[in-house]
């Protein structure tokens, strides 16, 4: 099966109250360094048909707007927390432009949290200048976005089942602390795993850094990239130092081409 050539662009790669953190004044918030502002968790992936994002987070407008983005076919959800859901409602100018309803994809237990965070956008007689919004159910059965092909895996954050992504060679794990084996199995064999690595000390729902570099090691993946990031981690600059070959953090405004095959 061929693939397209895929350009990834990280939208943000900061845990729920990003970085800086309101309120904080650690030497990591006040920070100089471009790579240690990290908005909500987000990812971009563009072929030279198609455009989908991987979530919507608060700073959803403002990550259109940073990317250029001008058409956007889909939004595809890990889960519905308010870090990857918030900015939903600013589809509003896609539909304007495309004149078409923004097609969302979810789990069943994720659009209902999202019809209920949004119900004016559902509703059968909306408002003038609602977002128009098609909702489409998915669980962890391959499906296409344009000329996307797109795995969901099942991972866990905590008790909740949150799904990863694989496209292609590339696999996109976000808000997780364990991964079953079924699931690695389809991880396995990966050129790139993104992974989520929110400080050393553990944490009852997400791989601390120790842990996301035993995952990718454990899976044999020759490239990672580090997200969802909180200020507890340290500076941009500190880690890089600190990780192995084959590991890098992601920054806000990465990109990644890769190539088609």
């Amino acid at each position: 099966m061929s693939y397209p050539a895929i350009k990834i662009t990280f939208l943000g790669t900061g845990t729920s109250s990003g970085v800086p953190m309101i309120g904080c004044d650690c030497s990591v918030c006040t920070s100089a360094d471009k790579q240690d502002k990290r908005l909500r968790s987000s990812i971009l992936l563009q072929t030279a048909k198609t455009t989908i994002a991987v979530d919507s987070g608060p700073d959803f407008r403002y990550q259109m707007l940073r990317a250029g983005v001008k058409k956007l076919d889909a939004i595809i959800y890990t889960h519905a927390h308010k870090d990857h859901v918030a900015g939903l409602d600013d589809v509003r100018g896609f539909n304007y432009f495309s004149g078409k309803p923004m097609e969302i994809y979810g789990t069943e237990m994720t659009l209902e949290v999202i019809i209920r965070e949004f119900p004016y956008a559902f509703t059968e007689q909306k408002y003038p200048g609602a977002p128009n919004i098609r909702h489409n159910i998915i669980a962890t059965e391959p499906f296409y976005v344009g000329d996307i092909m797109i795995t969901p895996i099942l991972v866990w954050h905590l008790h909740m089942p949150v799904l990863a992504f694989r496209f292609g060679k590339f696999t996109y794990v976000t808000d997780a602390n364990r991964v079953d084996e079924e699931s690695r199995e389809k991880i396995k064999g990966s050129d790139i795993l993104v992974v989520n690595a929110l400080r050393k000390e553990k944490h009852i729902s997400h791989f601390s850094l120790s842990e996301s570099i035993t995952l990718v090691r454990e899976l044999g993946i020759p490239e990672a990239y580090l997200t969802h990031i909180s200020h507890q981690l340290g500076k941009h600059a500190d880690v890089s130092e600190e990780l192995p070959k084959g590991i890098q953090l992601a920054y806000d405004t990465l990109v990644l081409d890769l190539p088609a095959y």
